[in-house]
């Protein structure tokens, strides 16, 4: 059978019944008529005493004709109209009933109107302080627990804290070396192709052993170890979030800070260092392989080149900014583990904020350093 296009017309009585016919398939395909239509009617909402639907003329039905009587149903409502539904089918009548005694949930409802630009630009702002005064927050109870830990006084299990100590070093070893042997290889690479127009070969060991003392040992082994590391600190503490670990510490009277913080500061700061100068070495012997096997550069000219470049400022420069690198490494991972939600996403989530955070500090740091080591002329 066809199906009739649908209608909707409304007329006002003398008696002030507003007559609300609808006809035809009221079909979500078929393009039916939607509250827009009634708007216009309710500007004589003064003169409705009271509002009949009149379905007899109805098709086929779905859920368009039903989003148009909850919505007609609500604003007559909102304006004091008594409304009399006994002239649409059975069925409408019963949706209608039920969706109207279930309320509609707050913010189901997507609002088509953007906040204005300059709204949306401040409460960015305004986030970004507040998860800056939080972060500074956090710094400062590290610090506190930090000061007991030095004064003996700290709560921690020692078990755990030596535990950490291994994965933080010994058990990056690993993917340090490889690393550096390809960071020192790629340095060579790069030099090796401008410094051969010059026939000056040789300076390759002083490029890769200054890259690498100087800056590409520390920052590559901190970037290693936010990805590695820093993510693990921020899953850990997420978990144990999770799981109402912290909380129960709380209870017990012992703080997370000195019980979980600070053990895994102390051991990254510890650890990098040793970290960076096995970086560096692997990093040397990278440009050692490039230099001696495919620019045909004596390994005892290289090696005696590498060491005349090395100084103790370039190494200790290097060995103090990998401390400072493994303290934002640390922090960045205790403090996204402790803002963790309570489900398995939000660890995740506070797992990849962690090592995006500590990889864009690690290369702020960088850069400061780069400009204070300038001006001190280190």
């Amino acid at each position: 059978m066809e199906k009739r296009p649908p209608t909707l017309d409304t007329s006002l009585e003398a008696d002030g019944n507003l007559r609300i016919r609808m006809a035809g398939s009221w079909l979500l395909d078929r393009g039916s008529p939607t509250f827009d239509a009634f708007v216009p009617v309710l500007s004589r909402g003064n003169a409705i005493v009271r509002a009949v639907y009149d379905g007899s003329a109805l098709g086929d039905w779905d859920s368009a004709a039903l989003s148009f009587l909850v919505q007609t149903s609500r604003a007559l409502r909102d304006r004091g109209i008594a409304e009399d539904l006994s002239g649409l089918p059975k069925g409408l009548q019963r949706l209608l009933t039920l969706a109207e005694a279930v309320p509609e949930r707050a913010g189901a409802r997507r609002e088509d109107e953007r906040e204005p630009f300059l709204a949306r630009v401040g409460k960015s702002g305004m986030a970004m302080w507040g998860g800056f005064v939080e972060y500074i927050n956090f710094v400062g109870l590290s610090g506190i627990a930090l000061a007991r830990f030095v004064r003996g006084h700290a709560r921690y299990r020692r078990a755990d804290f030596i535990e950490t100590l291994q994965a933080c070093g010994a058990n990056a070893l690993g993917i340090v070396a490889l690393i550096s042997f390809m960071v020192g290889a790629i340095l060579a690479f790069m030099g090796a192709v401008q410094l051969q127009q010059f026939g000056a070969s040789i300076y390759v060991a002083d490029l890769v052993a200054i890259g690498m003392a100087r800056e590409m040992g520390a920052m590559m082994t901190a970037i290693i170890m936010a990805g590695r590391t820093g993510a693990a600190f921020a899953a850990q503490l997420g978990s144990m979030k999770v799981t109402q670990e912290v909380d129960a510490l709380t209870t017990m009277g012992i703080s997370p800070f000195e019980y979980l913080v600070t053990p895994r500061i102390i051991a990254l700061v510890l650890m990098m260092p040793l970290l960076c100068v096995f970086s560096d070495f692997i990093g040397m012997l990278g440009g050692a392989a490039v230099g001696v096997g495919m620019l045909d550069i004596p390994f005892k000219s290289y090696y005696t080149e590498t060491i005349a470049s090395l100084t103790l400022t370039n190494f200790f420069g290097g060995l103090f900014k990998s401390s400072i690198y493994g303290a934002l490494v640390a922090l960045a991972g205790c403090f996204y583990g402790f803002k963790s939600g309570s489900s398995s996403s939000a660890v995740g989530d506070a797992a990849t904020k962690a090592v995006v955070s500590a990889i864009v500090m690690i290369v702020v740091a960088c850069g400061l350093f780069a400009v204070i080591f300038q001006v001190l002329h280190i």
